[in-house]
């Protein structure tokens, strides 16, 4: 699915269902980043209307950071709500693979990917939950900010590919609300995800080089260090798998309860 597919009339009909909701929702909603703390208006948002949402956690990272292991540690918690990346959508759309085609060809197919990653992650963000915490494996904003830039700055998607994403993104983030609680970064060396990639053996990773994990890394160095989303925990994940489950068991109670600004 691309972004062309969606009609004319569809948008003319989100348009001044945002007008509707501007005039009567509240502003006032807080997020607060790492040094400071700042006011995010939700008026003009599309919201779900549930009251009590869930305390969302999104977990991000680079390939093979470990972001997997860490879901199912908190997967055995009651009431957590886990929500894994759908790769399996982005292995097979009514018989495709644009994962797969993306990583073989990106200049002809990362537009195709990223544009149905963009649609996926979005689904997950706005999909019902009657658990009072939802993780999610990394995030819509992570998708634009990470891997849809890393293709432009590496000169593998063209520019007015680009500009169509961010269209996109921009009207997203704009017209409906998206909150996020807090971001857990499994702050890992690219050459550690580099050996975890050759020892689990995905199809489509084969083809991944070191130097397209060192691009990653830096991209999420540089997001999480400016971005206001969300709080950030930065939690080190060069270590073994019993390293790590020291490590979330030692940040449960502040990744599952995390603080909000007053």
């Amino acid at each position: 699915m691309s972004a062309g597919s969606v009609s004319a009339s569809l948008i003319r009909c989100l348009i001044p269902a945002a007008r509707r909701i501007t005039a009567r929702t509240p502003v006032g909603t807080k997020s607060r980043a790492r040094g400071g703390t700042r006011q995010m208006a939700t008026a003009g948002k599309l919201v779900s209307g549930r009251e009590g949402r869930p305390t969302v956690v999104c977990v991000e990272g680079n390939i093979a950071s470990g972001k997997t292991t860490c879901l199912e540690y908190f997967s055995r918690i009651s009431d957590i709500e886990v929500l894994p990346e759908p790769i399996s959508n982005w292995r097979n759309v009514r018989g495709h693979n644009p994962l797969a085609l993306m990583y073989q060809d990106p200049e002809r197919w990362a537009i195709t990917l990223q544009t149905y990653v963009q649609l996926t992650m979005l689904k997950q963000h706005l999909s019902a939950s009657l658990a009072p915490v939802r993780m999610m494996e990394r995030s819509i904003f992570s998708a634009k900010h990470i891997f849809v830039e890393n293709l432009f700055r590496s000169g593998k998607m063209p520019e007015v590919d680009h500009a169509v994403l961010s269209e996109w993104f921009d009207w997203i983030t704009a017209n409906i609300s998206l909150p996020v609680d807090l971001i857990v970064y499994l702050q890992t060396s690219p050459e550690t995800c580099h050996e975890r990639l050759k020892r689990r053996c995905r199809e489509e990773e084969k083809v991944i080089p070191l130097e397209y994990l060192q691009s990653i890394h830096q991209l999420y160095e540089d997001w999480l260090l400016r971005q206001t989303l969300a709080p950030l925990l930065v939690i080190p994940a060069d270590h073994d798998l019993q390293g790590m489950l020291r490590q979330y068991e030692e940040h449960r109670e502040q990744i599952l309860t995390p603080r909000h600004p007053s």
